[in-house]
């Protein structure tokens, strides 16, 4: 027994393979003992203070806004004018004393003004045909008496948003009478291929840039925005991930959904290895926030990012319950210790290899 303890005892101190530090050995480095990381094991107090809301959705200013109309006029647009002038002599506009003056393809510029004779230049984006209609007349009436003006649009493919991403089809679609809201441009598009729960619909307008999860857009109508000439909208799969390492595998893991917790985020690695994990020792390290860490511990004098270690036992059924509460967070590293028995097992193989090696040899060579 004497000699098995000293084999034991030799062989560990080798230092057997392992997949990272022990559960003693980050205790070890907790604040409390001299270390620099907090540690807390995860208790409903705690989920409540480190648990926060998705904040994806769109803003008043984006869900507010009107649906744009089928003939509400934009920068590009192409309109024919024609004016007809109330004298018999001498008309403003019209040639050899014709009443009746048409202004053909007349292109709305980047600025969206258009330029009238004798009424100099308009505003024409934003406008509808019969507004465009009363300010023309309205600037041309000190000019001919009671002039009657007819605004036709053209074209109108001046109002257009651009969808790249992993939409079906990338490009630059018109706001028609039929595609005027988020989705069903998107539906123009060909749709997207990615799952509902990890894709992002991020919407610029101007300088300004908003994003709703795809999912939410379904289940949402409220979120089915109508849009405006010139909006850009990017699809895109969820860029979050977490990093598994130690007796789960070791891999860098793209989040599936909006919330993924703790016990979701395991399962989808694989769940643990029974035959080298510790349910016990489960930790979840993370950059946390002073505010966070200064709510969690009491300690107003904390400044900047933290380093912390949340601790899930697994073993107890309210363990069971936190982990499924507690919500894991882009960057977040999930490292599940090995149980002690793990490496006891580990070192009676080397044992017994070494001792099968030795006693190959000498039968070798007798």
């Amino acid at each position: 027994m004497a000699v098995l303890i000293t084999l034991v005892t030799t062989v560990a101190a080798c230092g057997l393979p392992r997949s990272g530090p022990t559960k003693r050995e980050i205790y070890a480095g907790s604040v409390s003992r001299g270390g620099d990381a907090f540690i807390f094991d995860v208790t409903p107090q705690v989920n409540r203070v480190i648990t926060s809301p998705d904040n994806l959705g769109f803003s008043s200013s984006f869900a507010n806004a009107g649906i744009v109309g089928a003939d509400t006029i934009s920068a590009g647009d192409t309109l024919t004018l024609t004016v007809y002038e109330n004298v018999r002599d001498d008309p403003l506009l019209g040639n050899g004393g014709q009443r009746v003056s048409s202004l053909n393809e007349m292109q709305v510029d980047g600025d969206g003004f258009i330029f009238v004779p004798y009424a100099g230049r308009i505003r024409a984006a934003g406008q509808t045909p019969d507004s465009l209609r009363q300010l023309v007349t309205g600037a041309l009436q000190n000019q001919t008496p009671d002039p009657q003006v007819l605004v036709q649009r053209v074209a109108g493919d001046g109002a257009t948003v651009s969808v790249t991403g992993t939409a079906g089809a990338a490009g630059i679609y018109p706001l028609a009478q039929p595609s005027r809201t988020l989705l069903r441009v998107l539906s123009a598009a060909g749709g997207v291929a990615s799952e509902p729960t990890a894709t992002i619909v991020r919407v610029t307008r101007g300088g300004r840039t908003e994003a709703v999860r795809l999912q939410d857009l379904y289940d949402n109508p409220a979120l089915d925005i109508a849009l405006r000439n010139g909006d850009r909208i990017t699809v895109e799969r969820d860029r979050r991930q977490f990093t598994a390492l130690g007796a789960t595998g070791q891999q860098v893991v793209p989040f599936e959904r909006a919330n993924l917790s703790a016990l979701e985020a395991i399962a989808q690695v694989g769940g643990l290895q029974t035959n080298l994990a510790d349910p016990k020792g489960v930790f979840v390290f993370r950059n946390e926030s002073a505010r966070t860490v200064q709510a969690l511990t009491g300690r107003p004098d904390l400044v900047g990012t933290q380093r912390v270690a949340y601790v899930l036992n697994l073993t107890e059924p309210s363990g069971m319950f936190e982990a499924r509460d507690f919500q894991v967070q882009d960057g977040d590293t999930i490292y599940i210790t090995e149980a002690p028995f793990a490496q006891w097992t580990k070192t009676v193989q080397a044992i017994l290899g070494t001792s099968n090696a030795v006693t190959s040899v000498s039968n070798a060579a007798q």
